[in-house]
């Protein structure tokens, strides 16, 4: 088990892409920690944690919000020494022209998707340093924001800033052994996608060379390489899974 005695915080763990990642760090070792607006599904998906036989709390996280995130960290440390490992999961868009987007709706998706990362890291990386052991933090950025995508402008710009946060922050914090790395998806089978009307996933399909969805799992799996000793030399990077959409990007 590549992640044994480790602890893990995972946002947006409740469903997707991060109740993927949550329990694929949870077969690995983590004693994972599920931050969620949704604090009943963050729960559930805790106890099938358990029930598997792995370690996971589930709590309640908005990542919009400041002092939510210092009440989810005040938890954490009660249930745990120390934080191993940030996977900002936790996103959200929708697909809309940029001339019908609103004001409110920019916020919405600035706030969830580049500033969410940027407080909950900030909030963690100061118990990494003061370690200087090989802290991993892990953002599920976007392909959108490495090459753009029409109806998802603002969004595109939001995970195209936490890309190059991270890249930043990694080279801000090499020197105390922590790594700052980026999962990409392409289009990806989860409830947000599936709230998609079905002719843009089947445009989605069609784009991609594999000629279908990922799996939640998929991108899970490269989560689990950048939280692992298997990509302790690995910083600063950015890594799509997207079955060959941005081959060109």
């Amino acid at each position: 088990m590549q992640l044994r005695g480790k602890t893990a915080i995972v946002t947006g763990g409740a469903s997707g892409i991060g109740r993927a990642t949550a329990h694929k760090l949870a077969e690995e070792g983590a004693h994972v920690l599920i931050g969620d607006l949704d604090e009943q599904g963050a729960a559930a998906v805790a106890a099938e944690i358990r029930a598997a036989g792995g370690q996971a709390d589930g709590l309640r996280l908005d990542v919009t919000d400041l002092d939510s995130i210092a009440s989810f960290k005040a938890q954490v440390d009660q249930r745990a020494p120390q934080v191993d490992i940030v996977a900002n999961v936790a996103g959200w868009g929708k697909i809309q022209p940029f001339v019908d987007n609103t004001p409110d709706f920019w916020r919405k998706v600035v706030d969830l998707n580049l500033l969410g990362p940027v407080a909950v890291t900030h909030a963690f990386l100061g118990g990494m340093i003061e370690r200087q052991r090989g802290g991993k933090i892990v953002t599920v950025a976007s392909d959108a924001g490495r090459v753009g995508s029409m109806g998802e402008t603002v969004y595109a710009g939001a995970k195209g800033g936490a890309i190059a946060f991270s890249k930043s922050l990694a080279r801000e914090v090499a020197r105390y052994d922590i790594t700052v790395n980026c999962v990409c998806p392409g289009p990806t089978a989860t409830p947000l996608l599936a709230a998609v009307p079905e002719k843009h996933q089947e445009a989605f399909i069609r784009a991609t060379p594999m000629r279908r969805l990922a799996q939640p799992s998929e991108i899970a799996d490269a989560v689990l390489f950048f939280s692992s000793a298997q990509s302790s030399f690995v910083t600063g990077q950015v890594f799509s899974v997207s079955g060959g959409l941005t081959l060109a990007g």
